[in-house]
């Protein structure tokens, strides 16, 4: 299977949970399995190639312009987190089916889970950076989903909008170094930016690069001083704690230190910087874990701790390091993933995870006893299990690493560390699963179904076969060692094994073991002493940051955001005079080299009227309804002169908006009164004169001087001339633009176009649920209202003319690529002849013969622009990128068949669906404004024809 398949299997399928969640549960739950199988079935293809030694890549062009490439390569480093991502996945999607309850959404739930497990393998396989970040952001919203997946819970919306805010910003620095990392290496592809490590750090702007990075990588790994959301994200569902913690979005930030390592490492400032956070988050992780009461939140901070172990073993610089946080990683992965678990299946048959509310549980439930404890003394760091193995290679490194003071400084605090680590690990197993047998639960507790304890059990046979047979480990973590290191470093010759002897390491483990056992006895005293020490709460000073930016944003608001439009366009509108008078001062104008053309009688008349209009618009604009017809006017007037220029395609449009946009606004004219207040007083006034007529006159004047000059260089316009048919398929230049040149561009206007029309509801919707509605009810117009609601002469002509526009806007959309027309024009003539409909007879009458939702419009039209493009990937082009044919079918000459129809199909869809969206929120809000309302549109009722009631 290709590497992008491997990618995408988990987005394609995450629309199967929900189409499957109806047929049941199980089913549900073994759909969103098969996906994650599926997908690492076809990683596991690519492993042959792997052990040859190939590096397995793959490649589509994007937007290569920009360096925007869909770019993926797989090594051993990017196999491994990838296999650890959907390995584990596969693990939680079983465990999850068992935990939720009937009332959980499983479907939605599965939804999030794949959505952030496509995220996290696009992280770990993409070559191109810029397709990293995307996907790196997207595992930030994924897990926004995930951990507030109990939205009826204020901590789970708190830990998810505090654990948003911390990677969303880490996310942004890291986006400005990752930037600063290609432009130094001249490429944002990661094979070119590992193969200049030497151009990297001796440039001036490695150290602010290195800085963003790793604030990228501190945020996302919970490192010290960011550490504080991961705890708080333990609001989620286990299932979430236990892939999101364990070797998921977690190891985000130590996979991107993993991989960056060649180039970025080796310096004072990674050393200082990586090595320091890393060993003070390891201390503090573990002694806060010590003092928790609540299972995962115990957990939270020993994930904290171990993350911080891994950070300082790739902070010194050394293979042997890198080879060891290797190691600790996937042993990290099967512990951690095990209790994370275990500890939900304690709550979830005790319906508790209140260490002081627990013990005995070995009785009641052996099986989950038995595993949990496994696991927790691989944490630990006991003989025979995996943990301890990458424990003593952790403190065999801390013993040749000197960060600052004497030599015994960095050993002495690692074993701190191990010491914490052993004691919250011997608590978490006596106080749940040992001592006294209690009676006081809520339930009786018991072992749960088997598909729930064994994907822990199965983790915890890894652990256990790791730590009895090291070497079966040792070519896989050589391997992906030797992928980390690149040419930096040698792999180094070391074996895995269980005993190397009486040396430091065991010495040292020994006493972390011994000072543990000594912890656990202390504990009830040293909780006490705990309980009384004042000490910062992260999640105060967080919510105090919080408020502050809040308040802060709120000033400066209040200062630059005063609603006063009028304000907003004098600044910028002096601004842009004084860059332009500036430039006129400073700069060079070279000699005109074109004659002025004699004007014509058309081009006279066409300006006179539009000074008219404009001028005539300065002295009404108060009345809006007069305002509003002028507006009409211009744009028409407008329209004439882009079709006296030879732009019908421009005039096309330029009418069809302006008919449209006359109709919204009459609408919301409905609700408003006929004359806006004095806005400002004489001064005010004559001040925007000024600066109107300046502006006036500046853009006047920088069009006089372009028109009399010729361009330095061939314009862009001959490009398309030239290649509009030959390239595109199409004779219409405008429209080949639209849909290939300049495709991107018109991809995100649609996108734009949806949102803007989905808001517009949105607003609409609030405002009649809100005390607006009341106002609604009982508004009395200015003006009396009509007795004939809907007029029958109206009724009728607007059936006659509906078939003739529907046909008409048909033909445009045809003709479009070689001729005048095209998607948009002929989305705003089908959205008039609808609109006619929604004016004669109603918003009843029409909302009944409604087949599709306005919505569902706008995204089939976003999507099929989307498949479009992404289809011509299939054909060896950029994404995008036209193509087309000629057939020929019996009875029928020649046609020409391109794949740009596709893309105006979506934009005539989003057009369309926009404008009916939005027509659909003004007149939801008509037929609210009046406390009776007609649902007989069409029917005549004697009965009603003496109320003069409003229109629907």
């Amino acid at each position: 299977m290709s590497l992008i398949l491997v990618v995408l299997m988990p987005f394609l399928g995450a629309l199967l949970p929900g189409v499957l969640y109806p047929a049941g549960r199980r089913t549900c739950a073994l759909g969103t399995l098969a996906v994650s199988v599926i997908a690492l079935i076809g990683l596991a293809s690519n492993l042959p190639a792997l052990l040859n030694g190939e590096v397995v890549t793959q490649r589509i062009e994007w937007l290569p312009a920009l360096g925007l490439n869909a770019t993926f390569f797989l090594d051993p480093l990017g196999a491994f987190f990838a296999t650890l991502i959907l390995g584990i996945g596969c693990l939680i999607i079983a465990y999850g089916r068992y935990y939720l309850s009937r009332d959980d959404d499983m479907g939605e739930f599965y939804t999030y889970l794949l959505l952030f497990q496509g995220a996290m393998v696009g992280i770990v396989l993409s070559d191109n950076i810029l397709m990293l970040l995307v996907f790196w952001e997207l595992t930030s919203l994924s897990s926004f989903l995930l951990i507030g997946y109990w939205r009826h819970l204020p901590e789970g919306r708190q830990g998810a909008r505090m654990a948003l805010a911390v990677t969303g910003m880490g996310g942004l620095a890291l986006i400005g170094g990752m930037l600063i990392l290609g432009q130094i290496a001249g490429s944002y592809d990661l094979t070119v930016i590992l193969e200049n490590r030497d151009a990297i750090q001796s440039s001036d702007l490695y150290l602010p690069a290195l800085i963003l990075i790793l604030l990228g990588c501190f945020t996302k790994s919970a490192q010290f001083p960011f550490h504080f959301w991961l705890p708080h994200a333990m609001a989620a569902p286990t299932p979430v704690s236990a892939y999101l913690h364990s070797a998921t979005m977690v190891k985000a930030g130590i996979f991107l230190m993993a991989r960056l390592w060649p180039v970025l490492s080796g310096s004072e400032a990674w050393f200082w910087l990586v090595t320091g956070a890393g060993l003070i988050t390891v201390v503090l992780g573990a002694v806060i874990a010590l003092f928790k009461h609540d299972l995962k939140a115990l957990l939270a901070f020993s994930t904290v701790s171990h993350l911080g172990l891994i950070t300082m073993l790739l902070g010194t610089g050394t293979a042997f390091g890198a080879m060891t946080a290797i190691f600790h990683i996937l042993n990290h992965a099967t512990f951690k993933a095990a209790l994370f678990m275990s500890a939900g299946i304690v709550d979830h048959e005790a319906h508790t995870r209140d260490i002081r509310k627990l013990g005995g549980l070995r009785h009641l439930m052996p099986v989950t006893a038995t595993i949990a404890t496994l696991a927790a003394l691989s944490m630990a760091g006991i003989p025979l299990f995996n943990g301890f193995v990458s424990k003593e290679m952790w403190l065999e490194e801390a013993l040749h690493t000197t960060l600052f003071g004497p030599e015994w400084l960095v050993p002495a605090v690692a074993t701190v560390g191990a010491l914490f680590s052993a004691a919250y690990s011997f608590r978490f197993i006596f106080h749940t699963f040992f001592g006294k047998e209690r009676h006081d639960y809520p339930s009786h507790p018991h072992d749960p179904n088997p598909g729930m304890w064994l994907p822990p059990a199965f983790l915890v046979s890894l652990v256990l076969l790791i730590g009895l047979a090291p070497f079966l480990a040792e070519p896989l973590v050589k391997g992906v060692t030797g992928a980390v290191l690149g040419s930096a470093a040698e792999v180094p010759e070391y074996h895995l094994a269980i005993w190397h002897g009486f040396k430091p390491p065991l010495y040292l483990s020994a006493v972390a073991v011994a000072g543990g056992i000594l912890l656990l006895l202390l504990h009830r005293w040293l909780q006490k002493g705990w309980d009384v020490v004042p000490r910062p709460e992260a999640k105060t000073i967080f919510d105090g940051v919080i408020a502050g930016c809040v308040w802060v944003a709120r000033r400066v608001t209040c200062v630059l955001h005063d609603g006063a439009f009028t304000r907003y366009a004098a600044i910028l509108s002096v601004a842009i005079l004084a860059a332009a008078v500036h430039a006129f001062l400073t700069g060079t104008t070279g000699p005109a080299t074109r004659a002025m053309q004699p004007p014509s009688v058309v081009a006279i008349a066409t300006w006179v009227m539009l000074v008219a209009a404009t001028g005539f618009l300065v002295f009404v604009h108060r009345h809006r309804f007069a305002a509003l017809i002028l507006i009409g006017i211009i744009g028409l007037i407008v329209s004439v002169a882009f079709a006296f220029f030879s732009a019908p395609d421009l005039a096309m449009t330029q009418i069809s908006v302006e008919v449209v946009t006359v109709v919204l606004m009459l609408l919301a004219l409905n609700f408003l009164p006929k004359t806006t207040p004095v806005e400002s007083g004489m001064l005010r006034r004559a001040r925007d004169a000024v600066i109107a007529c300046a502006g006036g006159i500046g853009a006047g004047a920088l069009a006089y001087f372009l028109l009399l000059r010729d361009f330095v260089s061939a314009p862009i316009s001959e490009y398309h001339l030239e290649n509009s048919y030959a390239g595109g398929g199409g004779t219409n230049v405008v429209n080949v633009i639209l849909v290939d040149f300049r495709g991107f561009d018109t991809f995100g206007e649609i996108i734009v176009l949806g949102i803007a029309a989905m808001v517009i509801y949105a607003l609409t919707e609030a405002l009649l649920r809100g005390p607006v509605r009341a106002r609604l009810l009982n508004r009395v117009p200015e003006t009396p209202l009509a007795g004939d609601r809907h007029p029958l002469m109206m009724v009728v002509l607007t059936r006659v003319i509906m078939p003739v526009l529907l046909m008409i806007g048909v033909y445009i959309f045809l003709r479009g690529h070689n001729m005048p027309g095209g998607g948009f024009i002929a989305g705003l003539v089908v959205a008039v002849a609808i609109v006619q409909q929604y004016m004669a007879s109603g918003y009843a009458w029409a909302t009944q013969r409604q087949r599709f939702p306005y919505h569902g419009i706008v995204g089939a039209g976003v999507l099929i622009a989307g498949l479009t493009g992404i289809g011509a990937w299939f054909t060896g082009h950029e994404f995008l990128t036209s193509s087309f044919t000629y057939i020929k079918l019996p009875l029928l000459d020649e046609f020409e068949v391109a794949s740009a129809m596709g893309f105006d199909l979506g934009v005539f869809l989003a057009v369309l669906g926009a404008v009916l969206l939005s027509l659909e929120s003004f007149s939801r809000m008509a037929r609210r404004a009046y406390t009776e309302e007609s649902e007989y549109a069409m029917d005549i009722d004697p009965s009603r024809e003496n109320r003069t009631g409003g229109t629907d």
